[in-house]
């Protein structure tokens, strides 16, 4: 009888053993925030944001446009995609600035409120990628990034420094745009 309430008694700590799962807990990060970037090592978040995409009959090309607004910075971008047809949609790939398919900006306000540019921002120093495009509501997610240089000179014309500011890890989720057509 002591064997049979032992093994039992085994059998049931196995059971109760089997049913024991270890909690598993993941982590998602997820951002509301519709436009983003970390610039210069600060995470920056956009208030104000106007984006547009127009297509144009007479070349056959579309262009997105982006500005985002806060904190006296402004970021913004225009990505040409060529050969293109006369719907609300984006080509969902990567644009790397060419010199022409992509133009970025960086500007901080002056006391006056003026938006200035702080920088150029050179061929093979950007890149946007759409991850997601909804033609019928009209929103559209990816990230993007950008390094834009600006050489300082003194009276004399002569390049004393170069300032770097970095717009990385940009990122836009659902931005709503408007489509237009001519």
């Amino acid at each position: 009888m002591k064997k049979l309430s032992l093994l039992i008694t085994l059998l049931l700590a196995v059971l109760l053993l089997q049913n024991c799962k270890k909690d598993t807990i993941t982590e998602t990060a997820t951002s509301n925030n519709t436009l983003f970037a970390v610039i210069n090592d600060t995470t920056w978040s956009a208030v104000n944001i106007q984006a547009s995409l127009t297509y144009s009959s007479a070349t056959k090309t579309k262009v997105f446009t982006c500005t985002g607004t806060a904190t006296n910075q402004e970021v913004t971008f225009n990505i040409t995609a060529n050969n293109t047809t006369n719907t609300a949609s984006f080509p969902l790939q990567t644009f790397n600035d060419d010199g022409s398919t992509i133009t970025f900006g960086y500007l901080r306000a002056n006391s006056s409120g003026t938006y200035i540019p702080q920088g150029t921002v050179a061929a093979g120093s950007g890149s946007i990628t759409f991850t997601a495009v909804d033609s019928v509501a009209h929103k559209c997610s990816g990230i993007f990034s950008c390094l834009a240089k600006h050489n300082n000179y003194d009276n004399n014309g002569n390049l004393i420094s170069v300032t770097i500011n970095e717009v990385q890890d940009g990122a836009f989720n659902n931005l709503p745009y408007t489509f237009i057509s001519n």
